[in-house]
């Protein structure tokens, strides 16, 4: 049972959150039930968990303030959303405050286990072609997921910060457009949505990446065309 994945599914419908847990364990997962928001931050304050599929509408406490908590718990935890068909604003609210992706009921027990997989095969354990960025005394090592000025205290960073850093590591010499960080890491289609998603992403990591008295930039904003990594930046 150790080296198995553990996913919390936080679901109040008895019938649905059976489904959920039936798929995942036969997908290989060990899987932990709760059925309102107040159990399901206890069980994530208790347990290690590697994942959380998450629905939206709970009872004693809702699924975005559930989404907080497992997020100010940590950072890193990857979280599925569980929304309505037609529900796009809980979608683009949810993504916005830090879930990694989202499943629209009715889905299907192999929907559900494709997006589990594609969410894990970006966490912490992946490894990238691109291990480590330097801008003057600041570190990032994408493998570890962490930032720390030369001989100081590392921070961890979010699984999405990592994309985003290795993204536009690899595009280097380009401005990334919006547009395409939000289909390429967050998976959804930015024709017709109207989101600053990506905008706050970044804007936070920034904020973490702030540790000197004169932080370095490592992400530079090009007017109406996107994102670039610093020309200071070195790549390894």
């Amino acid at each position: 049972m150790a080296n198995m994945t553990n996913v919390l599914v936080v679901e109040d419908d008895t019938a649905i959150r059976r489904g959920l847990v039936a798929a995942l364990d036969f997908g290989g997962y060990h899987v932990i039930e709760s059925g309102d928001g107040k159990d399901a931050v206890r069980q994530a304050a208790d347990r290690e968990l590697d994942l959380v599929v998450l629905d939206l509408m709970l009872p004693l406490l809702d699924g975005f303030s559930v989404l907080a908590e497992l997020k100010r718990m940590n950072s890193t935890l990857p979280v599925i959303i569980v929304t309505a068909r037609g529900a796009e604003d809980d979608r683009v609210r949810g993504l916005e405050d830090g879930a990694d992706d989202y499943i629209v009921k009715p889905f299907s027990a192999r929907e559900l286990l494709a997006r589990v997989k594609a969410v894990m095969r970006r966490s912490p354990e992946r490894s990238f072609d691109v291990s480590r960025l330097v801008a003057g005394d600041l570190v990032i090592d994408l493998n570890r997921r962490e930032a720390a000025l030369d001989g100081g205290k590392a921070i961890a960073l979010a699984e999405r910060d990592v994309e985003i850093l290795h993204y536009l590591a690899t595009s280097r010499g380009r401005a990334v457009e919006r547009g395409e960080l939000l289909h390429r890491l967050w998976g959804l289609d930015p024709r017709g949505v109207h989101t600053r998603t990506v905008d706050m992403q970044i804007a936070r990591l920034r904020e973490k990446l702030r540790l000197g008295d004169a932080p370095p930039d490592v992400i530079r904003t090009i007017r109406y065309k996107g994102y670039l990594l610093a020309d200071g930046v070195e790549v390894a």
